[in-house]
């Protein structure tokens, strides 16, 4: 699971890029160093709600914007489709695999069975 500052860098550096915006840029605007800039996005710093809110201001967006999950993408989606479908395949190949090796070994037995009684 995604803790706050990691949600918060991620939303930062996705809006700057969006906008075109350098880190020196973005903290000119936002009345920030651009090492404070940095060390936000490299989640080793948590802005104040004050900085936040200009953050959030010259990044153009509103402040609950920061700590909203990113849109799940289409490519994601079928990424995670197909490392679904992979897994069940594997999964019931193995199964039948499992119930074939039982089933043919039981028809096995049940032979040697019969020809050791001279069936």
């Amino acid at each position: 699971m995604t803790n706050l500052k990691q949600l918060l860098a991620l939303n930062i550096k996705q809006n700057r890029r969006r906008l075109g915006l350098s880190q020196a840029k973005l903290a000119e605007k936002a009345a920030a160093s651009t090492q404070y800039i940095a060390m936000i996005e490299l989640e080793r710093k948590f802005p104040s709600l004050e900085m936040l809110e200009r953050l959030a201001l010259a990044l153009e967006i509103d402040s609950l914007e920061l700590f909203s999950p990113p849109p799940f993408k289409a490519k994601n989606l079928k990424n995670f489709q197909n490392a679904v479908i992979t897994d069940l395949e594997k999964a019931l190949a193995k199964s039948i695999n499992k119930t074939v090796r039982a089933t043919v070994s039981a028809v096995i037995d049940s032979h040697t069975g019969e020809l050791e009684n001279g069936m």
